[in-house]
């Protein structure tokens, strides 16, 4: 039996990636700090990594696939230092996040990563990710496979962005909606689930390398218009310039009071990565549509008006919708 041990494990993402290890099969050992359910059928160790000993309960014994999400590298860091010998192949699921710039469409895995994060260095999560790619491959060599997710959406995504759309096109129903006049505005994502089932599959394949797993670059327009279709809105969508929504102190991409996705026009790279080597190792893409209407049932299950940690509150938008009438 393949035995797993997946650092996490009861996360959103880390979740399903052990329980998709245990559908195949596997021994899942699930090492988190608890407070939040193993998934059934997985054994939990708790342990803080922040400390010390945060191994020692998982240090006696050899593992065939090790699965870290960390977004801290010291983290990170002290895993390997550990497991890394006692580990036949490690998963790290990293970010497209690492890469040092984002100014360039269409680049590759060989584009340079940001300048790795020390170890005392105020917190910055590009160069975290970068620092724990450094990590995992300094001590695994040719035994790890990194996994750079772009935007990771679905069902139950903590960060409230992709929904924002669905959610208010659906809750507004014949009302307008406010949205970024950004004809060249690009979105790229991955459903949660299909990236689950990447991450074990190059973890069983012992695939190792950098591999960029991202959807399809779209329009950003294009996206909104596919949810507007899914979510029956029948109002009129309201576009308004950069420079007036930043003067309205709308802001970019995430967070309160901000149109999620939307992005500056000077990061032209962020989401249009080359996702060719995810296809040629079987990396799947659920239709847009498909996307949105799970999403959709998942908003509406928490409930369309729920307060938000992404996008602007339907009180909100409506005085910017009547002041650009102004």
């Amino acid at each position: 039996m393949t035995d797993v041990l997946i650092l996490g494990g009861t996360g959103w993402l880390s979740g399903r990636i052990a329980e998709r290890w245990r559908d195949a099969g596997a021994a899942v050992t699930v090492l988190a700090r608890g407070g939040r359910d193993a998934p059934a059928g997985t054994r939990l160790v708790v342990a803080d990594r922040e400390r010390d000993d945060a191994y020692t309960a998982v240090a006696d014994r050899e593992w065939d696939e090790v699965v870290d999400i960390s977004s801290t590298a010291d983290h990170v860091r002290a895993a390997t230092a550990v497991l890394a010998e006692r580990t036949r192949h490690w998963t790290y699921v990293s970010s497209v996040s690492a890469y040092a710039t984002d100014d360039v469409a269409g680049a590759d895995e060989s584009a340079a990563l940001a300048v790795a994060a020390e170890p005392g260095d105020p917190y910055d999560y590009r160069r975290e990710k970068a620092a724990a790619e450094q990590a995992v491959t300094a001590a695994l060599v040719r035994r790890a496979a990194v996994v750079r997710p772009g935007l990771i959406v679905g069902p139950g995504d903590p960060t409230d962005r992709f929904g924002y759309w669905v959610a208010r096109l659906a809750a507004a129903a014949a009302e307008p909606v406010l949205i970024p006049d950004a004809p060249g505005a690009r979105v790229q994502v991955i459903d949660v689930d299909d990236l689950a089932d990447f991450v074990v599959e190059v973890g069983a394949a012992r695939f190792t390398g950098a591999v960029n797993a991202v959807g399809d670059s779209l329009p950003l327009e294009g996206v909104i218009a596919a949810a507007r279709a899914v979510a029956g809105h029948t109002g009129a969508l309201v576009p308004a310039s950069a420079p007036w929504l930043v003067a309205h102190g709308v802001g970019y991409w995430a967070g309160e009071r901000s149109l999620p996705l939307w992005l500056p026009d000077d990061v032209p790279g962020f989401a249009t990565r080359a996702n060719g080597t995810y296809r040629i190792l079987g990396g799947r893409h659920r239709p847009l549509e498909d996307v949105l209407r799970r999403v959709l049932a998942d908003e509406r299950e928490r409930g369309l008006d729920r307060p938000r940690s992404a996008g602007l509150t339907r009180a909100d938008e409506r005085e910017l919708l009547d002041a650009l009438a102004q």
